[in-house]
């Protein structure tokens, strides 16, 4: 069977908290998903604002090769026509060959919140699909509230889709809004409503119980030929179904459904999940199932051993097979077979008596604060150093940061840096501005070297994150300072340790350019 994909991450996802996506990442994020393959993307509702309706005008623009856009809406106003409604005259401006129409199917929400009697948002409905399927569009009617409607009121509900499915509607949606369904009441109810109805029912679940993807599976088991969510799951509240999930589940751990056949497929999952992470300024969440950076990280030295031996013993699929990739960490819980294998891309995993030596230094580090596994480019340089292949790019001669805020309005701050770049000899001593110690030293530092290492350019700072590691001493404490930095390529993050805060972010970031140099040249595999 073939389940249809539904993305509605422009409109319902963008009701996260914190989420505000620009016209432009919306047609962005429009086209990724038309090339992964999804049916149908919901592109917002035209009546909201002024940057929905343009991106209907601009969405016509773009050459699709599969998915259906939707323009979301809701039904008729009471006491006005179907073709005088403001929000269904919206609806057909978008030319939107898709429109999925919200309508109550809770007799509450009718008496209380639209505050019609019953009949009338029965007319509601009939109305406005009949009106949209008259100007030649495509009609879903999503079913708000539908699991709730029911428990309360199962004759009135039915009747709400009936009158839907009546006009003209080519899927009902059962919509659990409030999130508070478990899957064994999706499953009865979706049953026992299929039995009324002619056409192909579809769910959209809310995640505030944290069962919205498996509400969405056990739909599909129940014969839902449309799963509606959003990528990563964000959305109001507590987010939505993540059809991140949803696909991975559907395609690898269930036999008899089709899924995402028309484009790029399973293996861009993992990136399609990042860009709209990017695209919505969210930091990744690493412990996000199939594609987050923790899925298939292994710290443990005993799990390593295994995975080394056996990959799917500690790992339920592979990781490629979605895009991801296996990472082994490294710490004090670390054993001999974290090292080596963190040190087959060196060539050096056969050298036992330098394996532990690597081991003794990380524990040793780790000891006064330093922490590896979320700093895997400095564990990289760090194994060249014990091996004695580390032959640095630049050297420190001095470092100074000021900060003043004489005659400001806001704190101005200023690094001076005073560098020798090896190999040539020259001394490099430059002013960076910024906003902060940390964006003034690397203004400073790449005003020194980019001259030499050009290839900075392309480099840039992603996240910064300080943690104070013995509390007890004060203002006196370390602190440990991780980096993550990104170039057209990759991702890595490094990690500096000092009771100085600055010192701590400055080593950070030499490891994070360092590695950056090094991974250019080709010798971190070296």
């Amino acid at each position: 069977m073939y389940v249809q994909l539904y993305d509605t991450t422009l409109r319902d996802g963008s009701q996260g908290e914190g989420i505000n996506f620009s016209l432009q990442d919306k047609l962005l994020i429009t086209q990724k998903l038309d090339q992964m393959g999804f049916d149908y993307i919901e592109g917002g509702y035209p009546l909201s604002n002024e940057k929905d309706y343009e991106y209907f005008q601009q969405v016509q623009e773009l050459k699709l090769k599969h998915a259906k856009v939707c323009a979301f809406g809701m039904t008729r106003r009471r006491g006005v026509s179907a073709a005088e409604d403001t929000g269904m005259q919206a609806l057909i401006a978008s030319n939107a060959p898709v429109c999925t129409v919200v309508g109550k199917t809770w007799d509450l929400h009718v008496t209380e919140v639209l505050r019609v009697d019953l009949e009338e948002n029965l007319a509601m409905i009939r109305d406005s699909l009949s009106f949209l399927k008259s100007e030649g569009r495509e009609v879903l009617y999503d079913a708000e509230h539908f699991f709730d409607g029911y428990a309360a009121n199962p004759e009135y509900t039915l009747q709400t889709i009936l009158a839907a499915q009546e006009a003209g509607a080519e899927m009902i949606v059962c919509c659990d809004t409030n999130g508070g369904s478990l899957p064994e009441r999706v499953v009865e109810t979706l049953q026992a409503i299929q039995k009324e109805l002619s056409i192909p029912v579809g769910i959209h679940c809310h995640n505030d119980s944290d069962v919205a993807t498996a509400n969405s599976l056990a739909a599909v088991d129940a014969g839902a030929k449309q799963v509606q969510g959003t990528i990563n799951g964000i959305g109001e509240r507590c987010g939505n179904a993540d059809l991140v999930s949803v696909v991975a589940n559907l395609s690898l751990k269930k036999e008899g459904y089709e899924i995402l056949t028309r484009g790029e497929g399973l293996s861009h999952l993992t990136e399609l999940s990042r860009y709209v992470y990017e695209m919505a300024n969210m930091n990744f969440r690493a412990g996000q199932a199939f594609v987050g950076r923790s899925a298939f990280a292994h710290k443990g030295g005993m799990h390593v051993h295994a995975v080394n031996r056996i990959a799917h013993s500690y790992e339920h699929i592979n990781p490629e097979t979605v895009g991801n990739e296996r990472r082994i960490l490294v710490s004090e819980l670390s054993g001999r077979s974290n090292i080596v294998a963190l040190t087959t891309k060196f060539k050096l995993d056969s050298d036992k008596e330098l394996m532990g030596a690597i081991l003794e230094k990380v524990q040793e580090l780790e000891s006064i604060g330093y922490q590896f596994e979320a700093a895997e480019a400095s564990f990289d340089l760090l194994v060249k150093k014990v091996a004695k292949t580390y032959e640095p790019k630049f050297q420190r001669i001095h470092y100074r940061v000021n900060v003043e805020t004489a005659g400001q309005s806001e704190p101005l701050t200023e690094a001076t840096v005073k560098v020798k770049i090896d190999g040539d000899g020259e001394i490099r001593h430059e002013v960076g501005e910024g906003d902060g110690p940390v964006n003034a030293l690397d203004t400073a530092l790449r005003k020194a070297l980019i001259p030499f290492y050009p290839n900075l350019e392309s480099m840039s700072l992603v996240d910064y994150k300080v943690r104070v590691i013995n509390s007890s001493e004060g203002t006196a404490a370390s602190v440990r300072v991780v980096i993550e930095s990104k170039d057209d390529q990759n991702v890595w993050s490094t990690v500096g340790v000092s009771e100085n805060i600055i010192e701590a972010s400055y080593l950070a970031l030499i490891d994070a350019i360092e590695y950056k140099l090094f991974k250019d040249d080709g010798e971190m595999t070296k």
